[in-house]
């Protein structure tokens, strides 16, 4: 089984897949956070920062695209070319309102014919590989088989398929027959992502779908870093494993605020691992002191021992 670290918005940047990768290597492969090409054709400061040269990463990382022009597409593809990326990633699930009102993300599955087109036009012009990252409709799950029957047509290098609508978004439980489907019937490569929280989740999934060979897992791995160790990571290495994001975001950022407020985006999924530290979450997340927050994670962090 491959293990494929999910995209995360303000969560999974170029910082925390170095540091994740240092303290629990192992994973197969790392998506970056979408990237939307505008007309202008230019990167950001930021942008440039997020996609650095691949021989520069000391692990595997697949930029993701998030856009519903083809030349946008095909002019990021380029970029990721030119520095040394063998695949790219198009974003067709993301169910954020504001994503899919611009007819991007999960939002391109409600024309299947501009989908067409769409796909017409990056895969004939593409310099490299192509994967896909797609939901199985927008409202109702009979839209899925015209949406296989699309992605089909195509030689797509994985169809990475989150068995939800668009309109449930992370909510309700995925509807493994629709994936089941896509086993019986995709001709590309598939692999899974949807509510994989622990490592037995994942075997679960291999051991139902024997033919798909790749789990996708965002939310399960912010909340548990160490899921696919052997060994189950203990308080002082998480702390250690922490304290270096913080020290990297510190540096980034010129100061605690900014960087206190990004890792708490990751205190949401982290903290139900440590039952009984509720007010102790509280506190942390109210915090605007840097020492207050380092030894209240540090209290959080060690309390399993």
């Amino acid at each position: 089984m491959k293990y494929y670290f999910a995209p995360m918005e303000g969560i999974t940047d170029s910082v925390y897949r170095r540091r994740h990768w240092e303290f629990f290597p192992g994973l197969d492969r790392y998506y970056t956070p979408f990237f939307s090409p505008t007309q202008s054709h230019s990167l950001t400061g930021k942008e440039k920062r997020e996609l650095v040269k691949k021989d520069e990463l000391p692990m595997e990382v697949i930029p993701q695209v998030l856009t519903k022009v083809a030349d946008d597409f095909l002019w990021f593809a380029q970029k990721c070319a030119e520095l040394g990326y063998t695949e790219i990633n198009l974003n067709a699930g993301c169910p954020s309102g504001t994503v899919t009102a611009k007819g991007k993300g999960a939002g391109m599955l409600r024309d299947t014919g501009e989908l067409s087109r769409f796909l017409d036009g990056v895969f004939a012009k593409c310099p490299i590989p192509i994967s896909v990252k797609t939901r199985i409709g927008v409202e109702d799950p009979q839209e899925w088989p015209a949406l296989l029957e699309i992605y089909n047509r195509y030689p797509i290098k994985e169809l990475t398929v989150h068995p939800r609508m668009r309109k449930a978004f992370y909510t309700g439980a995925p509807d493994m027959d629709a994936f089941a489907y896509a086993v019986q019937n995709s001709k590309n490569p598939l692999c899974y992502n949807g509510d994989i929280l622990s490592l037995e989740q994942a075997s679960r999934i291999q051991k139902q779908f024997p033919n798909v060979d790749a789990v996708m897992i965002g939310r399960g791995l912010i909340a548990k870093p160490d899921m696919l160790c052997s060994q189950k990571a203990d308080g002082k290495t998480l702390l250690n494993f922490y304290e270096a994001l913080l020290s990297d975001y510190l540096e980034i950022f010129g100061g605690s605020r900014n960087a206190m407020f990004r890792l708490k985006e990751h205190w949401h999924y982290l903290l139900p691992q440590f039952p009984g530290c509720e007010k102790l979450g509280k506190r942390l997340q109210k915090t605007t002191d840097l020492e207050e927050y380092r030894t209240i994670s540090q209290e959080i962090l060690l309390s399993n021992g």
